[in-house]
């Protein structure tokens, strides 16, 4: 399929966006939707920046359908800073996001992805300032300043995720990870969590910053059009819960409820949306919803990741 020259279509960005809730949040998007990314992309510039992460939030990126990452990036939005796909490398690249703090017309948008260290500047840096590492850290705290928007890519960069998890018996991690939020206390920073952030929400809450501004967030600063809703609520099992049919076993057929599935405790639509261009989900196969969307993943309290409920 070749890529349209105006980038998303109209149809393909109400897809994304949710369907109906589309209608609902963004009026004009339905009548002048790629109209509106043509002149966006004119003026929108995006540096994503990585922290302490297995870079599995741009991997997911890359998987997304259509709209691919070539039309997201490319034809609608400038990347102009991204530490994986940049073609760029040293102080070629750096001084891309340089020029950014220079120039301070706020006219672009951050998005980090991973966790940031607070223990040390030397767990996770990007590049030198008069020989000395420069701490991601420090990155973060400059671009959030001058940024129009910040995103948090993923659970690890919203929330600290698993590099912020306590070590059993230890406490929390030696780095001191921690979420952009903590870092930038003076910014709204929009997080679209989940281990990794389905691309469609990655997509859809960017061109939500470009046209329309901050999405309406929920009380963990997650896009309500996502995350409005429980797993549970729109679980393929849900009948069988209802039904009160569970299954006993890892390969029985039912609510995975009794096995630890954490759907009730966590907020996404994968069970609709699923992975792959629909091809299925978390629940739809079988596996229970581990709550990777939620701030206290991976130590999800009492619960835990896959505890036994009694029968």
């Amino acid at each position: 399929m070749s890529v349209p020259k105006t980038g998303i279509s109209r149809r393909d960005f109400i897809r994304i966006v949710g369907g109906v809730a589309a209608v609902l949040s963004f009026p004009s998007v339905l009548f002048q939707g790629c109209r509106a990314l043509e002149r966006a992309r004119k003026r929108t510039s995006l540096i994503w920046l990585q922290g302490q992460s297995c870079s599995g939030c741009s991997i997911s990126l890359l998987n997304a359908g259509y709209p691919d990452i070539i039309t997201l990036l490319v034809a609608d939005i400038s990347l102009d800073f991204h530490q994986t796909l940049s073609w760029g490398t040293g102080e070629v690249i750096l001084e891309v996001i340089k020029k950014r703090l220079e120039d301070r017309k706020r006219d672009f948008i951050l998005v980090v992805e991973g966790s940031i260290p607070t223990a040390s500047e030397q767990y996770c840096t990007l590049g030198e300032t008069n020989g000395l590492a420069k701490g991601i850290r420090q990155w973060v705290v400059e671009l959030g300043a001058a940024a129009n928007a910040v995103v948090a890519a993923g659970t690890c960069a919203a929330y600290g995720g698993i590099p912020a998890a306590r070590w059993k018996g230890e406490g929390a991690g030696p780095t001191g990870a921690t979420s952009v939020a903590k870092i930038l206390p003076k910014r709204k920073v929009v997080c679209v969590p989940g281990c990794p952030p389905h691309p469609d929400w990655m997509i859809g809450t960017l061109a939500h910053c470009i046209l329309k501004g901050a999405p309406k967030l929920d009380e963990y600063n997650r896009p309500k059009l996502y995350f409005g809703k429980t797993v549970h609520d729109r679980c393929e099992w849900l009948k069988d819960y209802k039904k009160e049919k569970f299954a006993l076993r890892w390969g029985d057929k039912g609510c995975l409820y009794k096995l630890g599935c954490l759907g009730m405790d966590s907020n996404c639509d994968i069970p609709v949306r699923k992975w792959l261009r629909g091809a299925n989900s978390c629940t739809g196969c079988g596996s229970g919803c581990i709550g990777c969307t939620e701030p206290v993943f991976p130590d999800m309290g009492k619960r835990g990741i896959y505890e036994h409920r009694q029968a």
